[in-house]
């Protein structure tokens, strides 16, 4: 009898095992690319000087070639290892110079025939960059997209300006916070909020690039504490109309998954059964922990590129598109192989057109098909 039993047993493990086999799943890739320095050669009215063929980068049209060659075979092979054939469906970016070399980067001959579309907004950043979201038109069509500015201000600051001294690093940093002398704003990027139905169901997607940590973690850090109360403030703001809405937040936080700035600012939590209704949940914090990086930061490697998920999105059914898991796509090719930096994300030098000096982050949504 015992043995019958047992036999039993396995063969209902095995039907179940069957049953889930034979499950089919529509896959959807979402990704963030922070893309260095994604400058023209063309001289604008922005900060651009040093992206120039006469600036300090002797950026020709050669090296701008290059670089979106680069940039587009990152993109286009984004979680393809369990989404084989499949380039990203969304792709958040930042470091943008402007709408220009995104219409010539979804040009290159690896993302053309992805169809992709554009929303992306001027931002008031000193440095003229901006984020973006490019989508695969076939699947996702926008019904709204706005961009949200983020108003901080130098006296936010100033309780830590003393204890915080400017290193030699600080004073070349590409992306240093400065301020105006008229009401001390200090200008960055600003969020962009696009709203589309991603193969018919809704979904909201926040695009992120916080202040640098220049002049000290500690110093700026109230900068992006503002910035990850006014991503709470956006996703509250939707909520309110769809208590039930699928949001997913995404970007280049300067901040680790631990900040104040994650953790407090939007409230993201690191296990799935810590979020509750109108929570958010925060897939690259248990990465975090695993000591997987997106970047070296002063030598020590972190993960400022995340994408957490809503409640909604994580849901134990999958009768609508559900977050399966996430990734770091850092491919050999992308890394540097030799000398003070290896290890490092392969970025751009003066003998060689890198990619960037982050690796992009990806998750993917799942869907089963009945």
């Amino acid at each position: 009898m015992r043995i019958r039993k047992i036999i039993a047993l396995f063969i209902v493990i095995f039907a179940i095992q069957t049953a889930n086999a034979q499950k089919k799943f529509v896959v959807h890739t979402v990704a963030f690319y922070n893309l260095e320095n994604l400058f023209d050669t063309i001289n604008q009215a922005n900060n651009d000087e040093e992206w120039l063929p006469d600036g300090a980068q002797n950026w020709t049209g050669k090296k701008y070639k290059q670089k979106l060659q680069n940039m587009a075979r990152v993109i286009s092979e984004i979680g393809t290892g369990e989404n084989p054939n499949n380039s990203p469906t969304l792709i958040g970016g930042c470091e943008i110079e402007n709408r220009g070399v995104l219409e010539d980067l979804v040009k290159e001959p690896a993302l053309i025939n992805k169809d992709y579309g554009i929303v992306h907004f001027d931002s008031p950043d000193k440095r003229g960059i901006d984020v973006a979201l490019l989508y695969q038109k076939k699947h996702f069509k926008p019904t709204s997209y706005v961009n949200i500015p983020l108003l901080i201000y130098n006296n936010q600051a100033n309780n830590n300006a003393k204890e915080v001294k400017e290193t030699e690093e600080d004073k070349t940093d590409k992306d240093k916070v400065e301020v105006t002398q008229s009401n001390s704003r200090v200008y960055t990027r600003d969020i962009l909020l696009v709203t589309g139905f991603l193969d018919g169901e809704e979904i909201n997607v926040l695009v992120n690039h916080w202040p640098s940590r220049s002049g000290g973690e500690k110093k700026s850090s109230p900068f992006r504490e503002a910035a990850g109360r006014l991503t709470r403030k956006v996703m509250d703001s939707i909520y309110k109309v769809n208590p039930n809405a699928k949001i997913i937040t995404m970007g280049d936080l300067n901040d680790g998954t631990y900040n104040k700035s994650v953790k407090e600012g939007i409230g993201a939590k690191l296990k799935k059964s810590e979020v509750q209704p109108m929570g958010i949940y925060n897939p690259f914090e248990q990465m975090a922990k695993d000591g997987h990086c997106s970047l070296f930061y002063r030598d020590a490697g972190d993960i400022f590129d995340q994408i957490m998920v809503s409640e909604a999105l994580i849901k134990p059914d999958y009768s609508s598109f559900r977050y399966w898991k996430a990734g770091i796509y850092n491919k050999p090719y992308m890394i540097q192989k030799t000398g003070q930096y290896k290890g490092y994300p392969l970025r751009h030098g003066a003998n060689e057109i890198g990619y960037s000096d982050h690796f992009p982050v990806y998750i993917y949504l799942i869907k089963e098909v009945k």
